[in-house]
């Protein structure tokens, strides 16, 4: 007999409908799968042939052959588990498919016992399914069940067993479509930050260039001695950023999905990532990559921030390996398998010292460090990198005065309505583009946009001069300007914008005078 169901594999940021086959014939008994699965998918013989027998049904001692079609796809985890076992169970009689669920589609990892356990990558096996006219139905473990019914397309059944999905389509039992608003989940997610700008005492004017960073959507480095406050500025970034839009919500967690990082009970990601990898990590782990590709770090921060503490000492390859997603807003990883490409619309948030030992400028403790070591330092940053970073901020040690302050400063609620007034402005003016902020302008863009004023243009000039600016230090540089116009309310870049945008390009007067 030969049952066949639909199921789907997930590649990349793609998801491939995979065509289940089923053939049960008399001969020696023997359970082959074939089709380019991994060692995961071969795995499943064993998890299948357990989970039918302990939920009381008969495994068949004859000649089973799995055919997961297309044949030329690499086939990897455990999502087949279930569709396997229920192509099994209709070829050999003991269950029946009715005709409304022959072309559904049908993900799931059993367990010994026959209970579904869930999977990565739902969402985007929803995303793909919708594609596919044929596809109406997505039943899936109960566990994903929210998260498959997010797009709202297609009509999503969660099972908890082997035997309760017998029972379900024998008619035995019911088991209702599982339904889920994504901008009603948003709408109750948001709550007053956990950490609050107000927590910070004093460093007014790296909380300025924070304001301008979150407005304008610009990577940022600070350079500061060691406790100066660079960690604690950088996490309360996402308190004063935008809330997540539902297709933004939706990309991020598609990507968590499939990186097996969406936490279980939270079918959406409501808040904007903060991701902060250790100076040892490698390359795959920040950008993807792996056997069968998989998102790394700047891929978990999209849409949201990327903080990467010490910045100089991380590998070098993985510094340069940043250049591409900075300016692209993509990750191609090329692999044998094939090409993956990854959404990595994320804004950089680094941090550094000023020289090894931590010191170089700090008014209270000496520097012990040569000015060959600390050249030597500041060289691990590349120039085409910091030609990527729009703000470069120096944080200098907290004062006494301002840490025995008992009065709090500016909350993060009271900085970001100045955000979000400043966000409404680009936003008309973006409109009927694919632009979201400032930082997304493109050459042509600055043209259009970034008009300025006589004496600002003279002084914009001699900034490009004395700097010995490369030309896209000079765009990044009147972008910043744009922002600091947009945050004053004003239409054309003063020359007050573009003095303190200069202001913010601090490693260029070090690295460059």
């Amino acid at each position: 007999m030969l049952a066949k169901v639909n199921s789907c594999a997930v590649f990349g940021m793609d998801a491939h409908m995979v065509k289940v086959e089923v053939d049960v014939s008399p001969g020696l008994p023997c359970f082959d799968i074939v089709g380019l699965p991994d060692a995961s998918v071969r795995e499943s013989k064993e998890r299948v042939r357990t989970a039918i027998k302990n939920s009381g049904f008969e495994f068949p001692l004859r000649r089973i052959t799995v055919n997961l079609a297309p044949a030329d796809i690499k086939k990897e985890g455990s999502n087949f588990d279930l569709p396997i076992a229920m192509a099994i169970l209709a070829a050999t009689g003991q269950i029946e498919i009715p005709n409304r669920f022959l072309d559904a589609l049908i993900v799931g990892e059993l367990s010994l016992d026959g209970t579904v356990r869930p999977v990565n990558g739902v969402l985007a096996m929803a995303m793909a399914a919708e594609h596919n006219e044929a596809i109406s139905t997505f039943i899936l473990p109960e566990a994903n069940s929210m998260e498959g019914a997010l797009t709202g397309k297609l009509t999503v059944y969660g099972i908890t067993d082997l035997l309760i999905l017998a029972d379900w389509l024998k008619g035995n039992v019911q088991i209702s479509p599982a339904e889920a608003d994504g901008q009603q989940i948003l709408a109750k997610a948001q709550a007053p930050p956990v950490n609050d700008m107000a927590d910070v005492k004093g460093q007014e004017g790296a909380k300025r260039a924070m304001e301008i960073a979150a407005a304008g959507g610009h990577n940022m480095i600070m350079i500061g001695s060691p406790g100066s406050g660079k960690t604690m500025l950088a996490r309360r970034l996402p308190s004063i950023m935008p809330e997540l839009t539902l297709n933004e919500s939706l990309a991020v967690t598609r990507i968590y999905s499939i990186a097996g990082e969406l936490p279980l009970g939270r079918p959406l990601i409501t808040e904007r990532p903060f991701r902060a990898p250790r100076h040892t990590a490698s390359g795959a782990s920040i950008i993807g990559g792996g056997r069968i590709p998989i998102p790394g770090e700047v891929s978990l921060a999209h849409h949201g921030v990327l903080f990467m503490d010490e910045l100089p000492e991380f590998q070098r390859d993985v510094l340069e390996a940043l250049r591409q997603p900075l300016e692209d807003k993509t990750v191609t990883v090329a692999r044998v398998q094939g090409r993956s490409q990854f959404s990595a619309a994320f804004q950089l948030i680094a941090a550094m010292n000023p020289c090894p030992c931590g010191y170089f400028g700090d008014p209270l403790k000496p520097c012990k460090c040569t000015p060959f070591q600390i050249q030597r330092y500041m060289n691990r940053i590349s120039g085409p990198l910091l030609d990527r970073i729009d703000l470069h901020v120096d944080v200098q040690r907290v004062r006494y005065e301002d840490i025995s302050k008992t009065a709090k400063g500016e909350s993060s609620a009271q900085i970001k309505a100045r955000v979000m007034s400043a966000r409404n402005i680009q936003q008309v003016r973006f409109q009927g583009t694919a632009l979201i902020c400032n930082a997304d302008m493109e050459r042509k863009h600055v043209q259009e946009w970034c008009k300025m004023q006589f004496d600002a243009e003279i002084l914009l000039a001699e900034a490009f001069k004395r700097l010995n600016l490369s030309a896209r230090a000079h765009d990044r540089l009147l972008k910043v300007a744009r922002t600091i116009a947009d945050l004053a309310g004003e239409n054309m870049i003063g020359a007050s914008h573009i003095a303190e945008a200069v202001q913010y390009r601090s490693l260029d007067r070090l690295v460059r005078a």
